[in-house]
């Protein structure tokens, strides 16, 4: 009875993580359709407090204690990645993956009843779990990269147009609210919470610390850092901000110009990490077997300490080389 059970509990997964998978390939294209999501949302009738509600959520810092303050850090990673929802979601959302992977694996592992059903069902479990995390920790940071990029991309044009602004006689809010409205996503949206903000009563820098706190971007602090300082000491605005983004575009250059050349070396590190932690969590899911018969040998325990310990040196190895700071 029990192999008929987990074909259903399998089916069952499979068309949950189809379902999940379309809705997430759906809103992406949703999403690339949207020009300004804040615009999009001010022209469905939402108020401005809704959407710097849907948009920013709750502030960091806000709960109390250890759990409060990881919970917020993540949910701020989240928000530099553009998703909207919650970290509570997304973990359950890797806890579905995994439950469908283990089930998966427990379909096409076990072909019968015996002493090692139990350890080959928890060494199944095990690897679900850790493909479940890295693949959603992955493209979780493959989001937060690329958008991330993308601001910095925008962030050079945004600021001509503040500067042209500027240099027209508007205010400063009055020129961040022009490049809000000129400008796509995601640099259109974070400029309109900035402007948002503002309105609310939030000091202009306090705002634009917020932004670079949102985003992520080295570029978006240098922006927050020069404003600042400028409004506390004074110069010329419209010089500050010409200066900085040309800056920028110097270091996005210069950037471009190092991941090419580091390209190789780039792409065999991304290989020699991910391809082993793969292949070993696929062996456990569909083949537990392989290591749950070799629990009682006396050398296997130490034999993957010693791998472990020289995987993650080796990780932290490549990792210094292929990261360069500029």
């Amino acid at each position: 009875m029990a192999n008929p059970i987990i074909y259903v509990l399998a089916f069952v997964a499979v068309v949950v993580l189809v379902q999940l998978i379309a809705r997430l390939v759906f809103a992406s294209g949703d999403r690339t359709r949207r020009v300004n999501r804040r615009l999009t949302m001010l022209d469905s009738g939402m108020s401005r407090e809704d959407i710097f509600s849907a948009l920013v959520r709750r502030p960091p810092g806000g709960g109390r204690g250890r759990f409060y303050s990881i919970y917020d850090q993540g949910e701020m990673y989240m928000r530099q990645a553009g998703l909207l929802m919650s970290p509570a979601r997304l973990a359950a959302m890797t806890a579905g993956v995994a439950g469908a992977l283990w089930l998966a694996g427990l379909s096409v592992a076990t072909s019968g009843a015996g002493p090692g059903v139990l350890a080959s069902g928890m060494m199944s479990l095990i690897g679900a779990s850790v493909l479940a995390v890295v693949g959603v920790g992955l493209w979780v940071r493959h989001l937060r990269n690329r958008r991330i990029k993308k601001i910095e991309e925008q962030l050079p044009l945004a600021l001509d147009v503040v500067n042209r602004a500027v240099r027209a006689g508007h205010p400063v809010i009055s020129a961040v609210q022009l490049a809000a409205d000129e400008m796509g996503d995601p640099v259109g949206s974070e400029f309109g919470l900035i402007v948002d903000e503002t309105t609310y009563g939030v000091e202009f820098k306090e705002a634009l610390a917020n932004f670079a706190r949102r985003t992520g971007s080295a570029d978006g602090h240098f922006f927050a850092v020069a404003v600042s300082i400028q409004s506390e000491t004074g110069g010329n605005l419209a010089e500050i901000l010409e200066g900085l983004a040309s800056v920028m575009r110097g270091r996005q250059s210069l950037g471009k110009r190092v991941k090419s050349l580091a390209s190789e070396g780039r792409a065999s590190a991304v290989l020699l990490s991910v391809l082993p932690v793969l292949l070993i969590c696929g062996q456990m899911v569909f083949r537990p077997t392989v290591y749950s018969e070799k629990f009682s040998d006396p050398i296997f325990w130490p034999v993957v300490m010693a791998t472990a310990v020289v995987y993650f040196g080796g990780w932290l190895m490549v990792h210094r080389i292929i990261n360069f700071k500029y």
